[in-house]
């Protein structure tokens, strides 16, 4: 096999140490050199010089949680064409697996082009995509202590979530924090809602005659407590990213023209794809890195399994939600997807068929600078006219007609 790089690296990074195999081809002669230094920035800064004393011109790691991450930054001030592979791809020969004879291997894969380098964006990109994520978990964490309040709620038979939709609503904290507070009076509670509230008086008044104790009145004290300093957090992230933003500001606007895809969505999609697309070769690769398509498993001439791949689960959430707010716009293309799939394989999977189109769309709306074009919702009837010709003549004969069909003259 051709020896692509004849003077490459190979890392198997942990926490507390990086083994590295120095792979060099000359006259026909592989020679290898393993050595293991700290994680330390200056131990990482004695590797790189290492490397370039060396000659190397690529550098291979595996993505190993967060710990790869340091390593690439101080490499990525050298000279070094560098490669993150998927730790799945260069899996070593079982029962012969050290520490030495990973970073072999993957010398080995590099030197003749056989590891598949994994999509690492800007440093812009990834300061975007860390705030967009840590503000996905804190929205996360402030819902899950929600869910706890209202727990709480029904332990002391008090069924609020059953009258007000959102518990946390202008009315809902009213009347939470006035039990707090030591109201136990349902009638005084259920003046705190507010005039626009569906619910009647006596409704209120059934649903919050129960029984609060004094612990749980600190629960509850203790869970807004909680939400409101992640509000709070969520707010500041805010803030750092309509700073940060400025870079990308286009492309957010440009894809909010999007069926489903608002302001907030936009930024999750451009953190985690950036906004060059050169990076994909197609719109289909750029899906599938995204894994939002059916695997390719096929042996003996038999399809095993189309179930979806891991994938990029930060972006695969944000497109399905997406989806669903884009299928429920009427008129739209999307939406006439939807419907067209649903009848036949169901909606999950026509709901990723949506979100695959959306995105989709989006990699032709960041390669090409153009905004979102809507197909229509006839897309479908205009593309398939004969199959909804015969589809209705079919129909009509099952009624009992018979029926010859004329075109319309002109």
């Amino acid at each position: 096999m051709q020896v692509l790089y004849p003077r490459c690296c190979a890392l198997d990074v942990h926490k507390l140490t990086v083994v590295a195999c120095l792979r060099i081809v000359e006259d026909n002669k592989v020679t290898t050199e393993v050595r293991t230094f700290g994680t330390t920035t200056a131990s990482l800064i004695g590797l790189r010089d290492w490397l370039a004393a060396n000659k190397c011109t690529h550098v291979a790691m595996e993505a190993t949680g967060v710990y790869w991450k340091p390593v690439w930054h101080i490499l990525s001030d050298g000279e070094f064409k560098l490669v993150l592979a998927n730790a799945a791809h260069v899996k070593n020969v079982p029962g012969r697996k050290t520490d030495v004879s990973d970073a072999e291997w993957t010398s080995d894969l590099l030197a003749h082009g056989l590891i598949r380098a994994s999509f690492v964006p800007d440093t812009q990109t990834q300061e975007l995509r860390a705030l967009m994520r840590t503000r996905k978990q804190l929205v996360r964490e402030a819902a899950s202590h929600i869910q706890r309040i209202q727990k709480t709620l029904e332990d002391a038979n008090i069924k609020l979530d059953s009258v007000i939709s959102d518990v946390m609503g202008k009315s809902g904290r009213a009347m939470i924090e006035a039990m707090i507070a030591g109201e136990t009076n349902p009638a005084k509670l259920a003046s705190f809602a507010d005039r626009r509230l569906k619910a009647s008086p006596s409704q209120l008044c059934a649903a919050l005659r129960g029984r609060v104790t004094t612990q749980h009145r600190f629960l509850l004290r203790l869970h807004l407590k909680q939400i409101d300093a992640l509000e709070a957090a969520i707010a500041e992230i805010d803030q750092q990213v309509e700073g940060d933003i400025a870079p990308f500001r286009a492309a957010v606007k440009q894809l909010s023209s999007a069926p489903g895809v608002k302001a907030l969505a936009a930024k999750v999609i451009v953190s985690e794809i950036g906004i060059d697309m050169s990076r994909f070769p197609s719109d289909g690769h750029l899906v599938s890195w995204a894994g939002i398509c059916p695997r390719n498993d096929e042996s003996a001439g038999k399809r095993r399994s189309n179930r979806l791949r891991k994938g990029a689960p930060w972006l695969k959430t944000t497109l399905v939600q997406c989806a669903w707010s884009a299928v429920r716009q009427k008129d739209t293309y999307l939406r006439a997807q939807f419907y067209h799939l649903k009848a036949r394989r169901g909606p999950k999977k026509a709901i990723i068929a949506v979100a695959a189109s959306i995105l989709t769309a989006v990699y032709h709306m960041l390669k090409d600078g153009k905004a979102y074009q809507d197909l229509g919702p006839n897309h479908f009837q205009r593309r398939n006219k004969d199959q909804q010709k015969h589809l209705l003549v079919k129909r009509l004969a099952n009624l009992g007609y018979a029926v010859a069909l004329c075109p319309l003259p002109g």
